[in-house]
């Protein structure tokens, strides 16, 4: 009787597993073959989701508002090293149109150093806006 049920349980257990181990399988292969050509279309371009986010703060301040937009993303990330502040800093511009950094965006840490990133990056926020076609 005992070795019935064990029997039983084995191959209950063989039968139901089996399906689960292929669906496994599949699921792996489909990440494989997808490789980094499906990752591009789920993922958004950060900084054509920033000109998007930015270039309505621009209207009407500039004649190309995303080339302006594009420019000062190109420039805070060349330009920022500290991933805090230049994240804090693309935040502040596509959330207000300027180069912006509030103290709580950045860890208490970095926020001495607020100061120094708007002294390195503004000759080139003035040449994003106002010479635009020399970049």
């Amino acid at each position: 009787m005992f070795v019935r049920f064990g029997s039983a349980a084995i191959l209950v257990s063989c039968l139901l597993g089996a399906p689960a181990q292929a669906q496994t399988q599949l699921t792996a292969q489909l990440r494989l073959q997808q490789g980094p050509i499906g990752s591009m279309f789920k993922l958004p371009d950060p900084r054509g989701e920033f000109v998007r986010q930015c270039a309505p703060h621009m209207v009407g301040r500039w004649a190309h508002p995303e080339t302006v937009c594009s420019c000062l993303h190109d420039y805070a990330a060349a330009t920022v090293e500290d991933n805090d502040l230049r994240e804090a800093l693309l935040r502040g511009i596509s959330e207000t149109g300027v180069p912006t950094i509030e103290t709580d965006w950045v860890p208490p840490s970095k926020q001495s150093e607020i100061g120094p990133t708007f002294t390195k990056i503004a000759k080139p926020t003035l040449q994003c806006m106002f010479e635009p076609s020399s970049n």
